[in-house]
């Protein structure tokens, strides 16, 4: 790690690992001047990770210029000015660490108002921002066309004894081919906008700080997946997320159950934000943003288990089929108490 310190000009006192996120690997480095975020941001998921230094750039200039006051993390420059470093067959980049804390799971309704309302301000804030200037960082990341694409070739070509086992959970998300139509029908809308877009809002996403007994959110973190989208893109992933006191890893069905008052609390701290920003179909669409997302997560969980788990890490056999159950159950719930 030497050789990256003397890039950034840092004197180090200290560095270490952080444990935290599943896909990159992150350090935190304690210097002469201060202490450091150093992330090696793996390229085998991101295959353009100048593209992510692109968009991070791009948003810091122009927060930079339209919202000097908004906490944000921008990216340290080396000694000879780059942001993003090819070290060792490895792409490095930095940040000044913000004074913050973050939660691997929600504990409370609070949490789910102050989380939700730092994402609606994250897209608000940047509503001037030209679409256009910013890149793809992951291609059809949240297309449920595609991703239901996928999951009927798994089912012709998957694994038989795995589709034979399945044939109930395959069942259900066939007959709810509807939210297919539904995305289609919405992203075609004229009322419907592109906006700049978190697409991985889990609470581990957002820094908080305790102001005088009150728990408040400050900041958005992990800007990797930033890039065009729409808004229930975020708002599905904060209902997949924050809805239910267990996560997609849990086996007893009994426990996934939705959390209603986080829902409320969901949308009021989005909406706090973002209500004057959303045309009044976007606003109609705040509820389907949760079935789109959560039907979306099934579908690919499934689908990895019928083709022999080759995307997602699993520690046991059927894990991939349990997490699916468990977004289909998600859904059943979701159903029955939100919609």
């Amino acid at each position: 790690m030497e050789g990256i310190f003397k890039i950034y000009g840092w004197n180090i006192n200290a560095y270490k690992q952080l444990h935290q996120g599943l896909i990159n690997s992150t350090y935190l480095v304690t210097t002469t001047t201060g202490e450091y975020i150093l992330q090696n941001i793996n390229h085998h998921i991101f295959k353009d990770p100048h593209a992510i230094d692109f968009n991070i750039n791009a948003i810091g200039n122009h927060l930079h210029i339209h919202a000097p006051g908004y906490l944000f993390t921008h990216l340290e420059k080396t000694v000879d000015g780059r942001t993003l470093v090819a070290w060792e067959s490895k792409y490095f980049r930095a940040f000044k660490k913000i004074n913050g804390y973050a939660f691997s799971l929600l504990e409370n309704d609070n949490q789910a108002f102050e989380a939700a309302k730092q994402f609606g301000k994250f897209t608000q804030i940047l509503g001037d921002l030209d679409m256009r200037s910013l890149k793809i960082t992951l291609p059809d990341f949240h297309n449920l066309s595609l991703r239901y694409h996928q999951f009927s070739e798994a089912i012709i070509n998957g694994n038989s004894k795995r589709i034979l086992t399945s044939k109930d959970a395959i069942s259900y998300l066939q007959a709810n081919h509807w939210i297919v139509n539904k995305y289609e029908q919405y992203i075609k809308h004229p009322d419907v906008k592109l906006r700049v877009t978190h697409h991985d809002t889990k609470i581990s996403n957002v820094l908080f700080k305790n102001e005088e007994g009150l728990e408040k959110a400050i900041c958005v973190i992990d800007l990797d997946t930033v890039m065009p989208g729409y808004f229930i893109s975020d708002i599905g992933d904060m209902c997949r997320t924050y809805l239910c006191k267990v996560t997609e890893e849990e086996k007893d069905l009994n426990l996934v159950q939705i959390e209603t008052e986080r829902w409320g609390q969901l949308k009021n701290g989005y909406l706090s934000q973002m209500q004057n920003s959303l045309s009044n179909f976007e606003l109609d669409h705040f509820i389907f943003g949760g079935q789109f997302m959560i039907y979306m997560q099934a579908l690919r969980f499934l689908t990895d288990y019928l083709n022999n788990d080759i995307y997602y890490i699993t520690k046991y056999d059927s894990q991939n089929y349990h997490r699916a159950m468990n977004q289909i159950e998600l859904l059943k719930k979701y159903n029955e108490s939100i919609v």
